[in-house]
């Protein structure tokens, strides 16, 4: 029995592992989703210093998945192509589904729970 493959993505040619293997880059996709963000508020939002945000955002920026906007002196991130909510949804449902079997697969190894039965207290 053959595994079916994906189908070819174009956007994809090129495109390092690395560049969504990082959930923390996975979650900035996710974010500027919503809306179009600053450094320091995807930072803010993540629980990471801006520098490590920064470090995900350059990465992200060389890869055609975030596109930067400097707006004064703030430098504002959005999504590029609409095209990578697909790629998000995609890894992200893939990450699911081995979490799910990996729960399933400890679930049928896992010892029954057993009840304590209390005595009553003497008074």
């Amino acid at each position: 029995m053959s595994i079916p493959q994906p189908p070819h993505c174009p956007r994809m040619e090129g495109l390092p592992d690395e560049a969504l293997a990082q959930p923390t880059r996975l979650q900035i996709l996710n974010l500027l989703r919503q809306r179009e963000r600053s450094v320091g508020e995807l930072a803010q939002l993540c629980g990471y210093s801006s520098a490590n945000i920064s470090r995900h955002l350059t990465l992200l920026t060389q890869h055609g998945l975030v596109q930067r906007e400097s707006r004064g002196n703030s430098a504002i991130y959005s999504i590029a192509d609409p095209s990578v909510y697909a790629l998000c949804d995609l890894v992200c449902g893939n990450i699911s589904r081995q979490l799910e079997r990996v729960a399933a697969g400890r679930a049928a190894f896992a010892r029954p729970a057993t009840t304590r039965v209390g005595r009553a207290k003497a008074s």
